[in-house]
């Protein structure tokens, strides 16, 4: 099936119409966005309007501060102006937005200047942004500009750059829930040309603008702050419209990789090498490890590996997940796919080749199965040791643990064995005899694992050919239809252990369900020491 056409995820649609019907009921909130007082938000706020107005729109100007700047006051001319409110405030008399004002005349659109400021002492709200979230509940839309110095997540960085704390803030929800944002940009050297001609502040106040925040160094940082938040809300924007496509393939607006990280050593080699080529893209970039459901816990030498690999990529600049899924490659495809990757970094496979045709490899399954993204398969090197435990000491206890498996393996078998010869002195046939193995293949299975399976499914016929099959204690066969009971024995045991193991595999995913850890899950951190 074209991944393109498939069928949007349930929960994605549930939840875009709970959104749209949230949206519905609300005004529409547009946000003209700067980066510092003097680019032209207002001035391009109002010629929007007017445009608006001529086409019929019910504009109205909550409130507009024009400081004094006579071509922003001229775009006010034949515009609906609600009075200011009047509020005294230690014998000084404010004006303020007269919000009881505006919800009793309620209009399609209204224009409320300067989001980030602070009312005076006795109005309803003590912030503007308040204000215009009651407007929006009361299903106004609302107009309004906020210069990047105003967002909260983003004054601590503002101080840093100019020195001075911004005291009035918005929370950044009000933007993320804006219906639309409008970048007003103008460059530095034109918006300090036009603050030394009085066009920003009168001169005096532009003079200490200038010897202060209004530094062209400031202004460079500041207008960089202002274009990335921009270019963020572009790029949520993005991937809400691959959800709503249901889009399979990546939509390469922008570079962003992802690494697959594991206990392997030459994981930190392939790490490094994501970092370098993300810097030199400009990528974004993710560190993904994954913990195959249904499996054995893995060592604690394996844990704590992946945990050293995932630490590096956080401090390389990545962002890193754990996740959990019956496919190992198919769950990092998911996540892919979600997060609009377009290039996947892979360690190449150590594996031998007769192994890799016969079972395959993640890193196949990742070229086979990642359509549009980009696939690297980059060769790794070993690091040095930290410890002084080498890995084969470390990994002993593993395969002591396999080795024990593949010996009770031999045991199940070597019991279905014995209970054929009973069998047959009970006078039951040879179908049951093979009945008796495939009971025994579906039991490894359950019990041990996939590769304790495979093993008991060959040895089964093997052992049923050599006892059972006549002439007896050999692998001749006397007649040519066995070879075809052997086939179909062979292919029933390998289906019934894979069928086992799948479901095997299930019923621990539940149990971490139910246990309260999700058998697919998203957890960055807390990696093991």
């Amino acid at each position: 099936m074209n991944r393109e056409t498939q069928r949007p995820d349930p929960d994605v649609l549930l939840a875009q119409v709970e959104a749209e019907e949230t949206a519905n009921r609300r005004g529409k909130l547009k946000i003209f966005f700067g980066y510092a007082a003097g680019v032209g938000k207002t001035y391009a706020m109002l010629q929007a309007a007017r445009r608006e107005r001529a086409d019929g729109v019910d504009v109205v100007v909550g409130y507009v501060e024009t400081h004094g700047r006579p071509e922003t006051e001229a775009l006010l001319d034949g515009l609906e102006i609600l009075p200011p409110l009047q509020v005294s405030y230690k014998g000084i008399l404010l004006r303020e937005f007269d919000l009881e004002a505006a919800l009793r005349r309620r209009p399609q659109l209204l224009l409320v200047d300067e989001l980030a400021h602070t009312n005076a002492p006795g109005v309803r709200h003590a912030k503007r942004w308040q204000d215009v979230e009651e407007l929006l509940q009361a299903g106004i839309h609302v107009w309004t500009t906020l210069n990047v110095q105003h967002v909260e997540s983003l004054n601590d960085i503002v101080a840093q750059i100019t020195g001075v704390v911004v005291r009035e803030t918005v929370p950044d929800a009000i933007l993320e829930r804006a219906s639309e944002i409008v970048l007003i940009d103008l460059p530095p050297e034109e918006l300090l040309e036009r603050l030394r001609e009085g066009k920003v502040y009168v001169p005096q106040q532009a003079e200490r603008a200038l010897e202060h925040f209004f530094r062209r160094s400031n202004l460079v940082a500041l207008r960089e702050l202002a274009l990335r938040q921009v270019a963020q809300r572009v790029h949520q924007e993005v991937l809400h419209a691959r959800q709503a496509r249901a889009a399979g393939v990546p939509w390469a607006t922008k570079d962003r990789l992802l690494v697959c990280v594991g206990p392997s050593p030459t994981s930190a080699r392939l790490i490094r090498t994501a970092k370098r080529m993300a810097s030199s893209l400009g990528a974004e970039w993710w560190a993904v490890s994954v913990q195959p459901t249904g499996e054995h816990a893995q060592a604690v030498a394996d844990r704590q590996r992946i945990g050293r690999h995932l630490r590096l990529a956080e401090q390389l600049g990545a962002q890193t997940q754990i996740l959990t899924g019956t496919d190992v490659a198919e769950t990092l495809l998911d996540f892919a796919r979600h997060h609009n990757v377009t290039k996947i970094l892979v360690g190449k496979t150590s594996q031998p080749r007769w192994k890799r045709f016969l079972f395959g490899t993640v890193v196949d399954t990742l070229v086979d199965r990642s359509g549009d993204i980009d696939v690297y398969i980059i060769r790794g090197e070993d690091e040095p040791s930290s410890s002084g435990t080498s890995g084969s000491v470390l990994s002993r206890p593993r395969s002591l643990q396999s080795w024990r498996n593949y010996f009770w393996t031999a045991c199940v078998i070597l019991f279905c064995t014995l209970i054929g010869w009973a069998s047959q002195g009970w006078g039951l046939s040879q179908a049951n005899v093979a009945m008796i193995f495939l009971l025994g293949v579906a039991y490894v299975a359950a019990r041990y694992g996939r590769g304790p399976a495979i093993a008991a499914s060959l040895a089964s016929v093997l052992v049923f050919d050599f006892f059972f099959v006549p002439p007896y204690l050999s692998f001749a066969v006397s007649d040519a239809q066995y070879i075809v009971t052997f086939g179909v024995m062979l292919i029933i045991g390998l289906l019934i252990s894979g069928l086992t193991v799948r479901l095997r595999e299930q019923l621990r995913a539940a149990e971490q369900w139910a246990s309260g850890r999700p058998p697919f899950s998203t957890s960055p951190g807390n990696f093991p020491r």
